[in-house]
């Protein structure tokens, strides 16, 4: 399956989890929803992720957690936030970068608007 195909099921993961919820919830929450809507639609998804990095030849363990990786191919980081700002799109696109992930979703569910709060983030590798 290609990360775009991924990706459409994703989307509609999120609406499913966004019309039977809302907004307002913590994103522990929209989490473990949009956990059981990806392993209902048949993808592989494991939520809370541990990542390990080094720093100058250094193995520092793992110093971050993703929230959804699909299928070993897509990031989803989830929010749920009164506005994305600018260090959400940085922190995904360093989330790919460091795991070499090429495809990644920023998903903030506390909006009026979930069509324009799914952000597709392609890294060019």
């Amino acid at each position: 399956m290609t990360e775009n195909e991924i990706g459409y099921k994703i989307r509609g993961a999120c609406f499913n989890v966004y019309n039977a919820l809302g907004p307002g919830l913590l994103e522990s929450a929209y989490e473990r929803a949009l956990m059981v809507e990806l392993l209902e639609s048949g993808l592989k998804a494991v939520a809370q992720v541990p990542v390990s990095m080094s720093y100058k030849g250094r193995n520092l363990g793992e110093v971050y957690i993703i929230d959804i990786l699909v299928e070993d191919k897509v990031i989803i980081e989830i929010k749920s936030v009164e506005k994305l700002e600018r260090v959400h799109y940085k922190q995904l696109h360093t989330y790919l970068s460091l795991t070499g992930q090429k495809l990644g979703y920023l998903v903030n569910f506390n909006t009026d608007d979930l069509i324009n709060s799914i952000v597709r983030y392609a890294n060019k590798l």
